[in-house]
């Protein structure tokens, strides 16, 4: 996947037990176009899923915001358990700049993607 600009983008989602919902979260990564997955882990003691993904920012982070959208409509937040203390069914979105990118750009691009979380999705960002 040649890219001229990449970020990185590590999200955490408060579900590490139900496959099924994982494997829903991860689709939003999967298979677009900009955009790759390079790994995840989950861990069902802390019911925590980490995404490692990068990609050009703009397609990645349509695919960050479609990938909070989906865990917050499967990931009850009223019964969720687990030993990881968490906001929320995304808990952490950090960026990291990769190639032809600056800190400056990530930035501004967490902020897009806490805009549109909130407009699209109904979910707060702070």
């Amino acid at each position: 996947m040649a890219m001229n600009r990449m970020m990185e983008c590590v999200p955490n989602f408060s579900e590490g037990r139900d496959l099924q919902k994982i494997e829903k979260i991860l689709d939003c990564f999967r298979g677009r176009d900009g955009v790759k997955l390079l790994d995840y882990s989950r861990d069902e003691d802390h019911t925590r899923l980490v995404v490692t993904t990068v990609g050009e920012p703009e397609p990645l982070a349509d695919a960050v915001v479609d990938a909070m959208g989906t865990a917050a409509q499967l990931i009850d937040m009223t019964r969720h358990q687990g030993q990881h203390p968490r906001m929320g069914a995304t808990d952490v979105v950090p960026f990291i700049p990769v190639k032809n990118v600056t800190a400056e750009d990530a930035v501004a691009l967490s902020k897009e993607v806490g805009r549109r979380a909130w407009e699209e999705h109904g979910i707060p960002v702070f």
